[in-house]
């Protein structure tokens, strides 16, 4: 079957080669007819560890039961667990430990070993900082487990590092590759008897089949598209990307603001997994030529998850991206999503006045939304009316009337913005505004006495301002209107265990002071003051070896003055508004991602 799970794939064409160390006729276990098996007991012995005696007795149980003689030395209590262990280590001259069951391991990293060689060979990949991968080890003087773990460490690009672990702390950890290539594996598997049975052919899917049909003969896609959405949630995924290529099924996972391959499947499974996706979304599935949306709920692991559904034609197929919803998750509080300073200070007193529009823009993904809701959080209090406009509800917020818009009947956020208006809100947010009249409508709502919150798509803070007129606004509304312009994007932090600083070259110096003179007096102080230092994470467990964990935002920020409203009536310039955003102290976006640099919160690059 041409199909590879994760970083697995290589291993499939070893796993067929007829060589020596997959014969089937070699020991599971390493007996005490093994040569090192007996210099370990001979070295046992020779310390007074055991007698000669229990070391007789002992092999002549191992030899007779198949077991490991290890394991018969710690069941007749000669010596402990531990002392088993240590002992071992010492003799093999490699370090021990002991594996909890809380130990978690990265899908990153569990994905190093494949779970065929993990079985075979009893060994499995316990972390990994960099290029060095810590892999652990029941027998480490198997030479069979010796040659493979060779092998799959020059496929896999990486330097393994022996570690000695008990059959239960292997146990711990062999049970966390239920992963998505396994689970994927198992379906495939299930598939494949399927085809078997229909004839050598996939089970067609048409429209005039029952929905019921559908799930009663392709119970292994349904598997397969469940296992695909149960591990994106976990796994703490965005968004899915399910993409036919032209020989193989790819599906990605974007994991702070990366793409990454999790698995490829057979090309020929496609167009039964994009029909499943469809009736989930109550799509049309005899539909292939039309993009289409559409969205589902659904509980994984006791968690309410909703996904966001897209199809788009192209040459090779249909592709479907899902957007991953939770709406359990908290709301996070304005400093833990990176604003600081002056532009935290424009934020906090924009929505402190009684009515005005906050404006932020950013690209698609850039966190516009989850900054929306922690401004929502502060405004949240039982005297105030809020009721939002949403495209997906993506947070639920208890005490805030949130409404999803349908623009494929008519509720969009322009025609929901007049019934709100007529509701007696407080406070409105608009999840985005797309269109002239959205535009005018909010223009409107800040006017009559309301905090508006929405957002836009411009390039920077200066930008939002002839962005509104464009859209038709006219100029002498706005500086009664607007309160604050924000900007953002999001990076992704260096992991906190792994981080560590270095001295960057006298040109990066240079280019520092030049970037951040014009900081204001207040901003220099997050300078450090034992000069530039940058911070490099090369990677650990904690974070699957990617020197990366989570996001963190950047952002810059101007609020309204006589001076902007001056500029705005008479000439509406981008440059005329920045440098009166410069005049009032903004930090830019590149200035506050440099100083977060410079506090080990992201890399330079």
């Amino acid at each position: 079957m041409s199909w590879r799970a994760g970083t697995s794939s290589y291993f499939y064409s070893f796993c067929t080669m007829p060589v020596t160390p997959f014969s089937s006729n070699r020991p599971k276990h390493v007996h005490a007819k093994s040569s090192n098996a007996q210099d370990f007991i001979d070295h046992l012995i020779k310390e007074d560890i055991i007698s000669a005696q229990e070391a007789k007795d002992a092999i002549n149980e191992s030899n007779r039961l198949g077991r490991p003689i290890e394991a018969i030395l710690i069941d007749r209590q000669s010596l402990t667990e531990e002392e088993m262990l240590s002992e071992k280590g010492a003799f093999l001259d490699i370090p021990w430990r002991a594996i909890s069951s809380e130990y978690k391991i990265a899908e990153a990293v569990i994905s190093q070993i494949p779970e065929e060689a993990a079985k075979i060979y009893k060994i499995v990949p316990l972390s990994r900082d960099g290029n060095n991968v810590e892999v652990g080890m029941i027998n480490p003087e198997d030479v069979h487990a010796q040659e493979a773990l060779q092998f799959i460490a020059a496929r896999g690009n990486f330097i393994p590092k022996k570690i000695l672990i008990s059959s239960k702390s292997y146990e711990n950890i062999i049970r966390q590759y239920r992963s998505l290539g396994g689970e994927v594996t198992e379906a495939l598997s299930e598939l494949e008897q399927e085809i078997k049975i229909e004839g050598g052919a996939l089970p067609a899917t048409r429209a005039a089949r029952t929905v019921e049909a559908i799930l009663e003969e392709e119970a292994p896609i349904v598997k397969m598209v469940s296992v695909i959405m149960r591990h994106a949630s976990e796994g703490g995924a965005s968004d899915i990307h399910i993409e036919p290529l032209a020989d193989r099924l790819r599906v990605r996972f974007r994991m702070d603001g990366i793409l990454h391959t999790s698995i490829l499947l057979p090309i020929n499974v496609h167009p039964a997994i994009v029909s499943r996706i469809k009736i989930l979304s109550n799509l049309k599935i005899d539909e292939t030529r039309l993009p289409q949306d559409g969205r589902f709920h659904a509980v994984i692991d006791g968690r309410e998850f909703d996904f966001r559904v897209a199809t788009f034609p192209t040459a090779n197929g249909e592709k479907v991206t899902i957007r991953v919803l939770d709406p359990t998750t908290g709301v996070r509080a304005l400093p833990e999503l990176g604003l600081t300073g002056r532009t935290l200070e424009i934020m906090e007193h924009g929505i402190k006045k009684p009515y005005g529009m906050i404006l932020i823009s950013g690209p698609t993904g850039s966190g516009k939304s989850t900054t929306l809701y922690a401004l929502l959080k502060i405004l949240n209090k039982e005297m105030i009316n809020i009721v939002s406009l949403e495209d997906p509800i993506e947070y639920t917020i208890d005490g805030v009337n949130q409404s999803q818009v349908h623009e494929e009947i008519g509720y969009t956020f322009a025609s929901g913005l007049r019934h709100i208006l007529r509701g007696d809100p407080n406070v409105i947010m608009v999840g985005e505004i797309r269109d002239s009249d959205t535009a005018k409508l909010a223009v409107h709502a800040a006017l009559t006495g309301h905090i508006v919150l929405t957002t836009i798509h411009t390039n920077s803070a200066t930008g939002i301002i002839p962005r509104l007129v464009d859209m038709g606004v006219e100029p002498f509304l706005i500086p009664s209107s607007v309160a604050v312009g924000m900007a953002q994007r999001l990076l992704q932090r260096l992991c906190n265990n792994c981080k560590r600083t270095f001295v960057p070259e006298p040109k990066v110096v240079a280019m520092l002071e030049r970037e951040l003179k014009s900081l204001p007096e207040k901003e220099r102080e997050r300078i450090p003051k034992d000069g530039y230092k940058l911070w490099v994470a090369p990677g650990c467990d904690k974070c699957a070896g990617q020197g990366k964990k989570g996001r963190i935002g950047i952002y810059e920020a101007f609020d309204m003055t006589s001076e902007m409203e001056k500029i705005i009536v008479t000439e509406t310039t981008e440059g005329n508004i920045l440098k009166e955003a410069n005049r009032q102290g903004m930090v830019s976006m590149l200035q506050d991602g440099l100083l977060k640099a410079l506090e080990g919160q992201v890399s330079l690059e």
